[in-house]
């Protein structure tokens, strides 16, 4: 049997059809109202309401003009081909062709509107579909703002290429599409209907046909014309190859501007002549394919010969003609991503020899970051976990806290939850939903002390089962936190049903002697009050029990999206959010801060950078975020967003007033941005500097560091960021490190990210230190810049000549595998530079985790290596003594007028910071002696071979 000979659908048949097409739609659309309306109840429930709605009313609106605007065009041209087709009686043409339009011709009679239509209504939907997927470019659009500085080569705002030169290209776009797509579908009917005949005497088109067609191939070419003008003001965000910048370069100035401009004016022309000549002059189609032939030429010879002849036989042969232009990348480059107000500063380091105050001081020495957070993260575990379902997350994080007095690095953790660690019956949808609902406490460690075993010195986030008071944690919390509990953190993927009776509390609180339990009491969570709303998170999640249990009453809230990170990108879609969110105690209470960054790939001039590729180092997607691939020119850090770890608030404080990207999302999204003004200093007190922010300004550094075009065109002093000294056996970037210390040419510690440079090419010296922090409230980035013919070894080299050494080696041998290299810290000191890298090893007895067993340090050519920081600066800073017990006495004393210095400082005693001061320069001159000059037969400390320069 043939297709054409099948059968029709029977009435059952057509029924079941119907049935089953209607079922299909009915699961979408309730899919989609359950997806919106939860949407809806959670947005109400963070606040930001305005957020939602304004995304879905430009969504809808775009979407509903896109498709009504498109469709009317094509059905109305479609209808305009129809209406014009003349009059041909059935079998007038006599041929196979002309016989096959006969019956297409009736096939398509009393079924014309519904063809017209259908298809018409088919593709305008897919426009609608795209347009509403702009509904960013077109809010920016709408909400331009300028700012108050213009392009070098046409003197516009930039605000005309960021806010509305992307509109206009993806208006555009759109116009090229459907216009070619009405014009196929115009000549198809022409076609079909005798309007446009292939074959046959006389004209081949009638009148009508001929002014239709040639209207929408004059539309066409008009949109070139304007298609023309954009891609001339689109040269400053062009790649340039000469000398790898963007913007326009010699060429695109002397030769592509014009082109542009002449074959803008000569579209114009053509488009009009079309329209005219072919109408009321030639009155046939030769005339539009020979114009369009000679604009097609016209283009290849002006705007593609041209700039070609001048691009090889001048620029190529005299690159310096660039050289303007790279300067203008230089200075955009520079403002684009927030260098502007760098500040390089010479730092010679010529001293090879630590100084004996190297151990008494309290600039770089004093506030040492021994606790890498990326590896102790298993030691919280082990310490701190208490239950197996307790997790610290794989990488901690690093803020500074005041504590008695005194400021210092911690490494801090929460301790949250790890659902995929519930087993067997605490697994069970009561359970994971309604009992292990949060986290508890939020546990730090300073980061300049060890405590017992190698293992962190614990001084918060205690739950009653710490050894209080022993080498291994404080005695009490030593940071004021009033609310413990964590219902939103990093990794909180399942949705928790909180809330109900308090007389009988089932949510698991913390271990105890008798295990507590807890009713939330936050304003957090979405209440389920109602029948409808139980109906619809079951809905939400397939899962029956929201109208089954007896525990989720009306007096039950669900909180869901409570990954810190998704929560502030749910509410800030604009946003680009940082990789790492970090917890931080502020006012008593867990706050998660999240650093927000406005981006555009439309900045003139300005060096284009992929995120994820500027971003990616050693660590990323341990512990941390990758960022997407996308292109961008411009980044500002404009935001700190805040999520409370009880209740979920979301806080979105101005960071950058000045952005003017900020100012149009503000204002697209009605003022949902908190004044800079309003930001609590107890919060500002804990802003770092954002790391994927200084990822980006570190990568671009590796070339926009020098100030003129002549050094940038001659790729002379090109730097590269070191691969990660701590994990020898890959290439991945070494990350950036947090540390609190007072840099050469400050007057007090700053808490700030450093990173370390080194010369491009093949040489592993150090070029410089890259340093970025807050002063006053805004950012501070500093470079170090060595001297190019330094000897002073780079990170890499500073770990093959630590670990060269005999016994060094012996010792990473012996421990294998189980060695954990730690952040290896490039510190400035003293016109020298210092290197200090602890090592783990793996514990293999229980519980296991890595143990901080010994410290490397390099100054100049002179290796530590030792138990403690003390020791290995002792080594460094003299020879090793015949008699141990005198440096050790000596720094002993050196110790304790430290500690009676400091404790001083906390009571205000003057009189006794005096003799603490004595006391001090006593024991440092002491120690001078005893590690002057080593009585016969001592070993010196080791001594590195110098690195090579090149």
């Amino acid at each position: 049997m043939t297709l054409a000979e099948h059968p029709p659908l029977g009435r059952r048949g057509r029924t079941a059809l119907v049935v089953v097409v209607s079922s299909l739609a009915f699961l979408l659309v309730l899919g989609w109202v359950v997806a919106l309306w939860t949407d809806w109840l959670w947005f109400d429930e963070v606040g930001f309401r305005a957020v939602l709605t304004k995304e879905l009313g430009t969504r809808v609106g775009l979407f509903v003009v896109a498709t009504l605007a498109t469709g009317l065009f094509l059905i109305g041209n479609l209808a305009l081909a129809v209406r014009l087709r003349p009059f041909m009686p059935p079998g007038a043409g006599g041929t196979p062709a002309e016989e096959t339009l006969d019956r297409m011709r009736f096939a398509l009679a009393g079924r014309l509107g519904r063809w017209l239509v259908l298809p018409a209504a088919i593709v305008a939907t897919l426009f609608g579909l795209a347009a509403q997927g702009h509904w960013q470019t077109w809010l920016l659009f709408r909400n331009a703002q300028p700012f108050g500085q213009t392009d070098p080569l046409f003197h516009r705002d930039i605000g005309y290429y960021v806010f509305e030169l992307p509109f206009w290209q993806f208006l555009l776009g759109i116009g090229f599409t459907l216009i070619t797509l009405a014009l196929l579908g115009s000549t198809a009917m022409h076609v079909v209907y005798g309007g446009v005949r292939l074959r046959g005497r006389g004209d081949r088109i009638t009148p009508g046909a001929r002014t239709h067609l040639t209207a929408l191939i004059a539309a066409y070419v008009g949109l070139k014309a304007m298609a023309y003008e954009l891609d001339k003001s689109a040269l400053v965000l062009d790649g340039n190859s000469t000398y790898d910048f963007n913007g326009a370069g010699y060429t695109d100035v002397h030769a592509v501007v014009s082109a542009k401009e002449i074959l803008s004016y000569l579209a114009i022309v053509v488009a009009i002549a079309i329209l005219v000549v072919s109408n009321a002059v030639l009155r046939n189609l030769v005339w539009p394919g020979v114009a369009l032939g000679l604009l097609l030429i016209s283009a290849f010879a002006i705007g593609g010969v041209v700039p070609w002849w001048v691009q090889t036989f001048k620029v190529n042969q005299t690159p310096t003609l660039e050289q303007p232009y790279v300067q203008d990348a230089l200075r955009a480059t520079r403002a684009a991503y927030g260098l502007g107000d760098m500040s390089v500063e010479r730092y010679d380091s010529a001293n090879t020899e630590a100084p004996a105050t190297l151990l008494a001081d309290q600039t770089i020495a004093g506030n040492m970051r021994l606790l890498d957070p990326a590896i102790v993260d298993e030691s919280f575990t082990q310490l701190q976990q208490v239950r197996p379902w307790y997790d610290f997350g794989d990488k901690l994080d690093v803020d500074r806290y005041t504590v008695k007095g005194q400021t210092g690095d911690y490494v801090i953790g929460l301790r949250g939850i790890d659902y995929a660690k519930l087993t067997g019956p605490q697994a069970n949808w009561q359970n994971k939903h309604m009992v292990y609902t949060h986290g508890y406490g939020l546990v730090a460690a300073p980061a300049d002390r060890v405590g017992c075993g190698g293992g962190p010195y614990f001084v918060s986030g205690f739950l009653g089962t710490s050894a209080a008071g022993s080498n291994c944690s404080a005695a009490v919390d030593q940071l004021d936190i009033t609310e413990p509990r964590i219902y939103y953190g990093e990794g909180f993927d399942e949705y928790a049903v909180v809330g109900g009776s308090t007389d009988a509390p089932i949510e698991y609180d913390r271990p105890s002697d008798e295990a507590a339990y807890y009713t939330y009491a936050g304003s957090g969570g979405v209440r389920l009050d109602s029948a409808w709303r139980k109906t619809l998170y079951s809905l939400a999640y397939m899962e029956t029990r929201f109208l089954l249990n007896d525990r989720v009453t009306d007096d039950s809230k669900i909180l869901y999206v409570r990954d810190p990170r998704d929560r502030v990108q749910k509410i800030a879609p604009f946003l680009t959010l940082d990789g790492d969110p970090y917890p931080a105690v502020v006012d008593g209470r867990v706050l998660w801060i999240v650093d927000g960054y406005t981006t555009s790939a439309h900045y003139p001039y300005a060096q284009r950078v992929n995120l994820r590729d500027a971003t990616n180092d050693a660590l990323t997607g341990t512990g941390t975020t990758a960022q997407a691939g996308q292109e961008i020119t411009y980044l500002r850090n404009s935001v700190k967003a805040t999520v409370d770890a009880y209740d979920g608030t979301v806080t979105l404080y101005e960071f950058d007033p000045d952005d003017p990207v900020l100012k149009a999302w503000n204002q697209a999204f009605g003022g949902i941005i908190t004044p800079n003004a309003s930001i609590p200093t107890a919060l500002a007190a804990h802003f770092r500097y954002p790391e994927d922010l200084f990822k980006v300004q570190r990568d671009l550094l590796t070339r926009y560091h020098v100030a003129d075009a002549t050094s940038f065109a001659a790729a002379s002093d090109q730097w590269k960021v070191p691969s990660d000294p701590a994990q020898p056996d890959k290439t991945a970037k070494q990350p950036p490190y947090y540390l609190y210390a007072q840099f050469p040419g400050d007057k007090q510690p700053q808490f700030q990210l450093v990173a370390a440079m080194t010369p491009g090419g093949n040489r592993h010296n150090l070029a410089a230190l890259v340093t970025a922090s807050y002063a006053g409230g805004k950012p501070r980035l500093r470079v170090l810049e060595l001297p190019k013919d330094t000897q002073t070894a780079g990170p890499n080299q500073a770990a093959q000549l630590m670990e060269g050494q005999e016994a060094v080696r012996t010792d990473i041998n012996i421990w294998g595998k189980n060695v954990q290299r730690g952040n290896l810290l490039s510190l400035p000191y003293a016109d020298g530079m210092l290197y200090i890298q602890p090592l783990y090893v793996n514990n293999t007895t229980d519980p296991k985790y890595p143990q901080l067993r010994k410290i490397l340090a390099l100054y100049g050519t002179k290796i530590g290596y030792a138990d403690t920081l003390e020791e290995a600066l002792a080594q460094l800073a003299g020879a090793a003594p015949s008699s141990p017990s005198t440096v050790q006495a000596a720094v002993a004393k050196i110790q304790k007028a430290l500690a009676d210095l400091k404790a001083a400082q906390r009571t205000g005693d003057f009189v006794a910071q005096g003799k603490a001061l004595a006391d001090l320069e006593a024991a440092v001159q002491a120690f001078s002696a005893a590690t002057s000059a080593p009585p016969a037969g001592a070993s010196p400390s080791p001594t590195a071979t110098p690195p090579p320069s090149g």
